[in-house]
Formats: structure tokens, sequence, C-alpha cells
């Protein structure tokens, strides 16, 4: 690795707002996006609630003929990187061999595809949108983001389930570090609501029901979470070699230091509970920044809201900090905006540098009584602290585990 990765713009889609302030203020104030689900019909369902986006207006962000050739997972994907573009005031070099977009998604457009299954069904295949077949596949969003800003560097798609976002973030800062490019685009996008995708998730029991209390449902450690709340949205960075950042002026957010991936190789939808590989990739993360767990101020959990997903979380980070863990302030914020799966690692992300930028850690809505068996010091109330170093973990379906280590701008 011979050179240092700045953070220089942030853009964000959530159901908690449209942009970082919009978003930061929606997490400071401790509001909850989660609503009984508007989209579609759920009936029969055991699960009936999400994070909806309700005000995004994709003609806001997108003009002409990519307005009509786009899904709203790519609409998504296109409207962040706006944002975290004229967030950083960052202009392509040249012909932009040298800038590189890297997004994960789950899903991709498979809700689309959905959707327009039933038109297929219902009215036959001359119904269905001539675009169809480069709107729903998972680099649409990356394809299109490059050809909209004109970015002709790697362009690389992941679909590494709910870790995908921070997965793309940190295939981002390897591929500056190493040389290969000076900039790049990364981060994540979902749109996951539609009947099929949405009840796929009910099907499998990975959901919250506490369908009588929305806002309530999702709880990151809580000693009575029953699971994850479905949310939809986007985030993208702006990532650029330190150096021309200073050189150029730019507000830099913070720094990449360290990015770790591995897998539990364990089970398809269940973590192992030792929580011994998710632990590596933190580890991992740590090593490749040359800090120690005694370094980090911050923790940015994952914290799903699943039974099993925190404790295996709380298990890992009790590998890597040892007695430590119960001292070292941990936030996690799906209890407000939900978990959009791909995009929520690079929500988490933006979260991670806008706390050390802007000196205030979110507390951890709905954990009002800490599982014993999550052995974390989770932030009750707002707190006052500028992180200098900040670990963010993601995992997702598959047994994926990826972490990244964030810094504060040192020059």
């Amino acid at each position: 690795m011979t050179h240092r990765v700045a953070v220089t713009g942030i853009g964000v889609v959530t159901p908690l707002g449209i942009g970082i302030d919009a978003f930061w203020e929606g997490v400071l104030a401790q509001r909850t996006a989660v609503r009984t689900i508007t989209r579609f019909p759920t009936d029969g369902y055991a699960s009936t609630m999400a994070a909806e986006i309700a005000d995004f207006d994709a003609a806001a962000f997108v003009g002409g003929k990519r307005l009509r050739w786009t899904d709203r997972f790519a609409q998504f994907a296109l409207a962040a990187t706006r944002l975290a573009v004229d967030d950083a005031r960052f202009a392509v070099d040249g012909d932009g061999a040298d800038t590189g977009v890297f997004i994960g998604s789950a899903l991709g457009g498979l809700a689309y595809a959905d959707e327009q299954h039933d038109v297929f069904r219902a009215s036959g295949l001359g119904a269905v949108r001539p675009l169809l077949a480069i709107s729903v596949f998972g680099g649409a969003a990356t394809c299109n983001v490059a050809m909209e800003f004109g970015l002709r560097g790697p362009n690389v798609a992941n679909g590494n389930s709910c870790a995908s976002g921070a997965v793309a973030i940190g295939d981002a800062f390897r591929a500056i570090a190493r040389g290969d490019v000076r900039a790049a685009l990364a981060g994540g996008c979902e749109a996951p609501l539609s009947p099929l995708v949405y009840g796929a998730f009910t099907v499998i029991r990975a959901m919250s029901t506490r369908n009588a209390d929305p806002g309530a449902a999702c709880r990151p450690f809580d000693r009575d979470r029953d699971g994850f709340v479905m949310a939809e949205g986007a985030a993208m960075l702006v990532l650029e070699r330190y150096d021309d950042a200073l050189a150029r002026g730019a507000r830099i957010y913070g720094e990449i230091a360290g990015y770790g991936i591995t897998n539990d190789a364990y089970h398809m939808s269940a973590p192992q509970t030792e929580g011994t590989f998710n632990a590596l990739a933190m580890q991992r993360a740590l090593d490749e920044a040359q800090l120690a767990a005694a370094d980090v101020d911050l923790i940015n959990a994952h914290g799903s809201g699943t039974t099993l997903g925190d404790r295996g979380e709380a298990a890992a980070l009790g590998i890597v900090f040892g007695d430590a863990v119960t001292r070292v302030p941990l936030t996690a914020t799906k209890g407000q905006h939900g978990h959009a799966l791909g995009a929520t690692g690079a929500w988490e992300a933006a979260l991670s540098l806008l706390a050390i930028s802007r000196g205030t850690v979110p507390r951890v809505v709905n954990c009002d009584a800490l599982d014993p068996e999550c052995a974390v010091a989770v932030v009750r109330q707002p707190l006052a602290l500028a992180p200098r170093v900040v670990l963010s973990s993601s995992a997702g379906f598959g047994g994926i585990n990826a972490a990244l280590v964030f810094t504060a701008p040192n020059d």
C-alpha cells in the first residue's frame, strides 16, 4: 500500500432524509423511520413494516434517457453519487480512467424484476418494459454511475449480501492505496421493497414481527429483539489519494486506514455464534491500519437486531477487545433507519465519518435492556466525542464479514 486514502464527499438517500445534513439531524434527533408498509399489500405476511423512502424524486437527480433506462435501485445510486460529488466538489480528471466505481447491492434490481414479472403474467411479454434486461442486473448501478459521470476506471459491482456496501468501500480503498486509480466513487444501494422479495425474508423468519409498534421493532442488542426491519436507500463516498485531496484544498472527513474481509463458511443465513471469523475481519482491518484495539475510540456495529447476529457480533468484539469491550462506546443505528441490506454498511461508514468530523456519537435507539449475552458498551445518550479511530463492522448472509477502520485527518 503506497497511498493514503481520504474521504472528501458523502451522499446519502435514506428513510430519515436525503443528504447528509437531513440524515445526521434525523439520527441525532432519535427519530425512527420504520412504518407499516404502504408500497404493497401485506395480507398473510408475518412482518408488515419497513423503512420506506416516501419523498424520493429521481427526476431531481437523474435526467433524460437515463431516467427512463433505470429502476429505483440504480436511481438511488445515481442520486447518492450526485450528492457525494457535489459535497466533495470533485471534478473528474482527464478522460476519467483514473477514477473507479465500486458499488455493493445484495439484490440489485430484483424488486423491479418482481414488478415486471407481474406485468408479464397479466399482460404478456409485449407489456414488459423494453429495457428490463439492462435495468436489473447487478452492475446496472455501477455502469449507469460511470456513464453519468464519465468514469472509465475499474467498475466493480458486488453482491456480498448485507456486507456489500462495506466491501465496495474496502475494495475502492485498496485500489487507490495500491495505485490502481487516483480516486473512486464507492458505496451501496438497495431497493428491495416488492411483494416477493420482501416476502422471501418473511418466509425465513429473519425480520421482526413487532407489527403493532413499528418504531420500536428493530432493537439492536436489546434482550427483546426479534429480527431486523427492511429498508431501502443508498450511500456513496468520494475517495481520493490523500495528497490529491490536500493539494486541491478539499475538506477531508477522515481517512480509510484499514479493511478486513472473511467468511464464516458455516451457514447461509446464520452467523457462526462464536464470532471467530467476524473477529478476524476486524483484526485484519486494524492490522492493516497499523492500529491496536486499544486505539479504537468508537465501534459502529452492524447491530441488525437479530438474536443470533447480535450475539455473534458481540462475541467477535469480545475476542478483539477483550475486557475493554465493555468500555469502548458502541453505536448501532438500524433501530432508526432499518436495514437496507447492501446499502447499510455504506450508511454506517458515512455515520462513522460524520461522528469524526462533527464530534457527536449517536445513541442506540430501542436498546432499552441490554441482552446479558451481549457484553458491549452501547451508547445510551448522544455522546459528545470526536473519535480519532472508528471500527465499523458489517456482516451478511452466507457468513460474509467486513470491517473498515476510519481515522481522523491528521494533516
